[in-house]
């Protein structure tokens, strides 16, 4: 019994049905928990200093998580087989996230369909960097197809990627990383020099996903009856840009199937960052835009598994 096979698939039916528990024992926030108290200990000194620690950062939660991933899988894989898949299945489970991403995205839908543009800043605020609070409803519309799109890559399709390369350890491995570069990859001036490494790192580890994330948006498009022509235009367009931008390729196939342009400015405390703007606009950002773009990772996400499980089952 190949071990993917029936994890990996198991898996995605329970986020579907369960979808990702906001809870304090969550994985992801004890990973957080180390990330801060190891910050506190390493971020200091010189510039090349805080690199250096920038980087053992970096290997210590890796390595802290990697072994106890493969602790807990040893000790599941001793006691009985059955225990053994089923652990593999919810830590693999706990690896990522479909229907809860779906649900915030319908949240804002209905605000903006209500009229609430104040509920929708708030919810938008749950899943976003950006300031929410002086957004109109086009600017709100603009950021949750963007986080759809990007998340579709890194909280989606690149921690199933390196699940089928790797199992649950390597899952988590990238999971680690990428908690890393949320927290501490900032071009601030407390983690400009410190969270280089885990930024450079998540770039590299998320190349190859942003790939296949904006290829499986563009096929997800003709499955939605959109503009799968122009989504794969788009994507041509921004595939082979660096490690840096990998959220970009996403974004442009995500804008060109609906029609819509992406990017533009976006303030983070208070200050203004200009983004590059991404297609052209066919038609006004309108709400249907965040329900198609949630329709179009469903199925992006659907198509890796399936992809994934006939790959393993038939080919290796």
């Amino acid at each position: 019994m190949n071990f993917a096979v029936v994890v990996i698939p198991a898996a995605y039916v329970l986020d579907l049905l369960v979808g990702d528990p906001q809870w304090s024992a969550h994985p992801v926030r004890f990973i957080g928990r180390l990330i801060v108290k190891l910050e506190k200990k390493l971020n200091s000194g010189s510039a090349n200093r805080r690199k250096l620690t920038g980087a053992i950062l970096v290997f210590l939660v890796v390595l802290s998580v990697v072994l106890t991933v493969w602790g807990i899988l040893k000790l599941t894989a001793l006691v009985h087989p059955i225990l053994f898949y089923a652990v593999s299945t919810v830590l693999v489970y706990f690896s990522f996230s479909v229907r809860a991403l779906a649900i915030e995205a319908d949240k804002i839908q209905k605000n903006l369909e209500k009229g609430d543009i104040r509920q929708a800043r708030d919810n938008l605020a749950l899943i976003v960097g950006r300031d929410t609070k002086e957004l109109d409803a086009p600017e709100i519309i603009r950021a949750t197809v963007e986080t759809v799109a990007e998340s579709a890559m890194d909280s989606i399709i690149a921690p199933l990627f390196y699940a089928f390369l790797g199992g649950p350890i390597l899952a988590w491995a990238y999971k680690a990383v990428n908690t890393l570069d949320s927290m501490v990859g900032h071009k601030t001036e407390r983690f400009r020099e410190f969270g280089w490494a885990s930024a450079k790192l998540d770039g590299l580890l998320n190349f190859i996903p942003a790939k296949i994330t904006a290829f499986l948006i563009c096929i997800s498009m003709f499955f939605c009856g959109e503009n799968g022509r122009n989504s794969f235009k788009w994507t041509l367009r921004y595939l082979f840009r660096g490690p840096g931008v990998n959220s970009e390729a996403a974004e442009a196939a995500m804008a060109g199937g609906l029609g819509v342009q992406l990017g533009g400015t976006n303030f983070y405390n208070s200050v203004a960052v200009q983004k590059p703007f991404i297609a052209d606009a066919l038609e006004p950002l309108s709400v249907r835009h965040i329900r198609e773009s949630a329709r179009v990772m469903y199925i992006a996400s659907v198509l890796l598994v399936f992809a994934g499980w006939v790959i393993i089952k038939n080919i290796l």
